[in-house]
């Protein structure tokens, strides 16, 4: 194990030439990232997460109620074991020929089974209510963090020219501003992946672990090796879109279909102008 660690940490590969780990401990004068720092992420992933549960119970909950907002889900199908035991067991969508053996089965005509397992695959899908509160939830979140980096990265030297964020790299002293701003996004996306096996299973549920895997993986990895300048740039550009995405998403739960219109147009000019024109450009 010892020796995949040595491996996985060649500084050859990690850090600039003539540059090792040991010359980026702290010391007296100068503080850098170090891979400890961020076990910090694990348990304030955990109150993120709480915090979250009381977010959408108190204030997100109340304000879709206000609203008009129902609770309400879709039709549940009516309890039957053998069809149930066939969804949780073997498929969620049977075939034709499955379909004739379970209506000779219970004698039910294959329409109505399909119609059972049609309500009963809508039952796993979120409310509309469910959906406003993650949403309302998320925005919250993200508006808070993107703001933040704006005012942090306006008084820094690397938002206006990006050159500074490799000038003397990897010797960069590490700031209590950059070290919250990175624990703070590193817990959110924690607390978003332990939260995708809490919440209800979605179609694009390995689709989003993924995402939020690599995502987990970039920010640690350029923390640890101290390309904190160029990060807070990437993750800062990358909250801007996401923030006119979840207001979009709460208008159309809403049913405020103009407003839902102007911010999902707002949020692809937003999307493409940054990520497909800023980011890979700039």
């Amino acid at each position: 194990m010892a020796g995949i660690l040595v491996w996985f940490w060649n500084e050859r590969f990690w850090l600039p030439h003539n540059v090792t780990w040991a010359d980026l401990k702290n010391t007296d004068e100068l503080t850098f990232p170090q891979a400890e720092d961020l076990y910090l992420a694990c348990p304030l992933a955990f109150c993120i997460f709480m915090v979250r549960l009381v977010f959408e119970r108190f204030i997100a909950r109340p304000c879709a109620l206000g609203m008009k907002i129902q609770a309400n889900g879709p039709q549940k199908a009516q309890p039957n074991a053998i069809l149930e035991k066939v969804f949780t067991a073997i498929t969620k969508h049977p075939d034709e020929k499955r379909l004739e053996g379970l209506s000779k089965q219970l004698d039910w005509n294959v329409r109505t089974i399909q119609r059972w397992f049609r309500q009963r695959r809508n039952q796993e899908k979120p409310s509309t209510l469910a959906r406003f509160c993650e949403s309302m939830w998320r925005f919250s979140f993200y508006l808070y963090i993107f703001t933040y980096g704006v005012r942090f990265l306006k008084k820094s030297p690397w938002l206006w020219n990006t050159r500074e964020c490799w000038y003397n790299y990897p010797y960069q002293a590490l700031t209590v501003d950059l070290h919250y701003y990175y624990v703070l996004q590193l817990s959110f996306y924690l607390a978003l992946l332990f939260s995708q096996f809490t919440d209800i299973r979605r179609k694009d549920f390995l689709l989003m672990f993924m995402h939020h895997l690599a995502t987990i993986a970039l920010v640690t990895f350029s923390y640890v090796n101290n390309m904190v300048r160029v990060g807070t740039l990437v993750m800062c550009l990358h909250d801007a879109a996401d923030v006119l995405l979840e207001t979009a998403k709460m208008a159309n739960y809403a049913k405020c279909q103009r407003l839902c219109n102007l911010l999902f147009v707002m949020f692809a000019l937003v999307f493409m102008s940054s990520r497909l024109g800023i980011f890979p450009v700039w």
